[in-house]
């Protein structure tokens, strides 16, 4: 009867220790004597050991850093590039058989890629064109995870860091380039001033009444600020002096 009470004991422990719980966001890979029988989902589950093994496998979306390293460019620039990685375990199966490590295997090909790809471009198309460079790093590395059962969702470059020679002929270039806008917005302005002058002038000459009230209005303004001294257009007095004439002609005919 001990002996009975004893084995009973034995095999309830023996059948909570077989006990597993697989999480919603994890699956079991089960392998007997070695090997691989299926993959359990979420929830309970009873593994037999030791005849039987079970390795878990996330499937979340894991966040890896890409180390900062040293590239240099198309154009012989050297850059330290920071990225970032994200990616997801799509087949538990082939990433516990295919692969030791996952995280240490696409850590290792990511930053091999990130060196290879950005090396091919040269820096002003890396500032210009991040988006695209990201892509392509991306489906690079997806290439070398799927016979893992991994896939790369996303790589995104993080952080580029310049020499500071470099910096400093960048800000230099950024300058020249915003005073040959500024010159070109001056010039255009000038020339729209300066067509808008030649269509007055053509006005005034079929006009030249036009230029004696334009005369008469300055003055006015000119007065307004209670100025001891006024100029008078060199134009203005020779019609000053036409006019005077003009009178003093009809006073002598009369």
């Amino acid at each position: 009867m001990g002996l009975l009470s004893f084995v009973v004991v034995l095999i309830v422990f023996y059948a909570f220790a077989s006990i597993r719980i697989v999480k919603q966001y994890e699956r079991g890979v089960v392998f007997l004597l070695g090997r691989f029988v299926g993959v359990r989902g979420p929830g309970l589950t009873l593994i037999f050991a030791p005849v039987q093994q079970m390795t878990r496998v996330s499937l979340r979306t894991v966040t890896m850093l890409v180390p900062s390293q040293k590239i240099i460019t198309r154009d012989n620039v050297s850059i330290d590039i920071a990225a970032v990685a994200y990616y997801h375990i799509t087949d538990p199966e082939r990433s516990v058989i295919a692969i030791e490590n996952v995280y240490s295997a696409i850590s290792q090909i990511s930053q091999t890629t990130v060196r290879n790809v950005v090396g091919r471009f040269s820096l002003d198309q890396l500032l210009a064109d991040t988006a695209s460079i990201n892509d392509q790093i991306k489906n690079v590395i997806d290439q070398h995870t799927e016979p893992w059962g991994t896939q790369v969702t996303a790589v995104e470059i993080k952080d580029i860091v310049l020499p500071e020679n470099m910096q400093r002929a960048m800000a230099k270039e950024a300058e020249a380039e915003r005073e040959r806008r500024a010159k070109i917005v001056a010039a255009e302005g000038e020339y729209q001033a300066a067509v808008k002058l030649g269509e007055a002038a053509d006005i005034i000459t079929q006009h030249p009444v036009a230029l004696q009230l334009r005369t008469l209005q300055t003055m006015a303004e000119i007065s307004v600020e209670k100025n001891s001294t006024i100029i008078f257009p060199a134009q203005f007095m020779s019609t000053v002096q036409d006019a005077i004439a003009m009178l003093s002609k009809e006073t002598v005919t009369k």
